[in-house]
C-alpha cells in the first residue's frame, strides 16, 4: 500500500502544482547599456532577470536600444536601435531563444513602435533628434521579410506609435507640432490631423500641410502647449472609438473621439505624463509621470483618479499591463550613473509590490507571456 501511495504522490499534482502562481515575462530595453533584459515576475516570489541580450553594432559608441515591441502571437520581439550610423535600425528576435532573425534600416532616431493585430506590419516613428527641427516620418515595415516598404511623413518629433484594435488605423503624437496623427493602414497615408493645442483642439483634415506648419505658433508658456508624448487606443467597449493623448507639458490626458474628432474627457495628472497604457478590458488607464517619479491610475468608467503610486527611481518612463489586468510593469530610466529599474504595481491594491535593478536608462517595455496562461493570454 505504501508503494501505491508513493506512486500516486508522484503521478498526481500536489497542492503546490495545482495552485502554481503564474509567471509573467516581459522585455525591457536599456538604452545606455545596449542591452535588452528579459524579466520574470512570479507573485509570492518576486522579480528576476532571466537573460540580458546585447544589441547594437558600433564598438566605439552607444547604439541606443530604445523601443521594444512583442509580436501579437508572442513569437518575436523587435527593438529599435535609435542612434545608428547615421540612421537607426529595427532588429527582430525569436522570443525565448532570443536569437537575431533579421534587421532593416529605418529613419533618424526610430523610437516607439505599433504592430498590426496580424503581426504583418510594424510602424516605427522616426523621432529625429538630429540637426534642425524639420518634419519627420513613420517607417512601415513588412515584418515577415523585414523590409521597410514606405515612410509616411507626419510632423515634428513623432512619438507614441500605436495601432487600433481593428488594425485599420495607426496613431502617433507630434511632440513639437501639437498634433495627433492618424494613418490609414490600407493606403498608408495620413487620414487625419487633430490639433491638441490647449483651447484649440480641432480636426485639420487629411494631409493638411504635410506637417510643415509643425509647431509654429506655440506660445512661450507651458499652459498653452500640449507637447503630446503618447497616444493609446481605447480597449474593451471603447476599442476603435477613442484614443488617449498624454499632454506632457499641460499636465493632462485627453480622451479623443476619433469618429467625431472631438475631446470628450480630460484627466488632470501630475507633472509630465509620458507613456500610457489601457488595461486589456478597457477598465483602467495608467500613466507614467516622468517628472514626478510616480504612476497615476484612472477608472475609465467614472474618470476618477484611483491612486498615485511612487516608483522606485526617477525619470519614470514606460508602462505595460499584464493581459489579465492584474499588474502594471513600469520602467524607470534613473539619472546619471545610477542603473534603471523595473517596478511591479498591483492594480487591485494600487501599491508597488516589487522592484528590481536593471541596466542603464531602462525605457522601452513590452509584455511577452504568462505561464501557465491566465486571462486568455498567449
Amino acid at each position: 500500500m505504501r508503494g501505491v501511495a508513493l506512486l500516486l504522490a508522484l503521478l498526481l499534482p500536489g497542492p503546490t502544482a495545482r495552485a502554481q502562481a503564474p509567471a509573467y515575462r516581459l522585455y525591457v530595453a536599456n538604452e545606455s547599456s545596449d542591452l535588452v533584459s528579459r524579466v520574470v515576475f512570479t507573485p509570492g516570489e518576486g522579480l528576476a532577470v532571466e537573460k540580458e541580450i546585447p544589441v547594437g553594432i558600433m564598438p566605439g559608441d552607444n547604439d541606443g536600444a530604445h523601443g521594444v515591441s512583442v509580436s501579437p502571437d508572442g513569437q518575436y520581439w523587435y527593438v529599435t536601435i535609435a542612434h545608428g550610423t547615421p540612421r537607426g535600425h529595427l532588429w527582430k528576435f525569436h522570443a525565448g531563444p532570443d536569437t537575431l532573425v533579421g534587421r532593416t534600416r529605418l529613419g533618424l532616431f526610430p523610437a516607439t513602435m505599433g504592430i498590426t493585430p496580424d503581426g504583418q506590419f510594424l510602424l516605427a516613428v522616426n523621432f529625429n533628434l538630429h540637426g534642425d527641427m524639420v518634419p519627420s516620418d513613420v517607417s512601415v515595415v513588412y515584418t515577415p521579410e523585414m523590409i521597410e516598404v514606405t515612410r509616411v511623413r507626419t510632423c515634428l518629433m513623432p512619438h507614441g506609435s500605436r495601432v487600433g484594435a481593428a488594425g485599420s488605423r495607426h496613431y502617433s503624437a507630434c511632440m513639437h507640432s501639437d498634433r495627433l496623427v492618424e494613418i490609414d493602414l490600407e493606403s498608408f497615408e495620413v487620414s487625419a490631423r487633430f490639433d491638441v493645442t490647449p483651447g484649440m483642439e480641432a480636426l485639420e483634415g487629411a494631409g493638411a500641410g504635410d506637417g510643415e506648419h509643425a509647431g509654429g505658433g506655440h506660445a512661450a508658456t507651458d499652459a498653452s502647449v500640449c507637447s503630446p508624448t503618447w497616444v493609446e487606443p481605447g480597449a474593451g467597449a471603447r476599442a476603435d472609438r477613442v484614443v488617449y493623448v498624454a499632454c506632457n507639458r499641460n499636465q493632462e490626458i485627453l480622451e479623443v473621439d476619433t469618429e467625431r474628432w472631438e475631446v470628450t474627457r480630460r484627466f488632470a495628472t501630475g507633472m509630465a505624463p509620458y507613456n500610457l497604457e489601457v488595461t486589456p478590458g478597457g477598465e483602467l488607464l495608467i500613466a507614467t509621470l516622468k517628472g514626478e517619479q510616480a504612476v497615476a491610475v484612472f477608472d475609465l468608467e467614472t474618470g476618477e483618479e484611483l491612486g498615485r503610486i511612487a516608483t522606485s527611481r526617477p525619470v519614470t518612463h514606460g508602462v505595460v499591463a499584464s493581459p489579465d489586468g492584474r499588474y502594471a510593469f513600469v520602467s524607470n530610466e534613473s539619472a546619471g550613473s545610477v542603473p534603471g529599474s523595473l517596478d511591479v504595481i498591483d492594480l487591485e491594491a494600487l501599491a508597488l509590490v516589487d522592484s528590481i535593478e536593471l541596466q542603464h536608462q531602462s525605457g522601452g517595455i513590452d509584455f511577452w507571456s504568462v505561464t501557465p496562461p491566465v486571462g486568455g493570454t498567449r
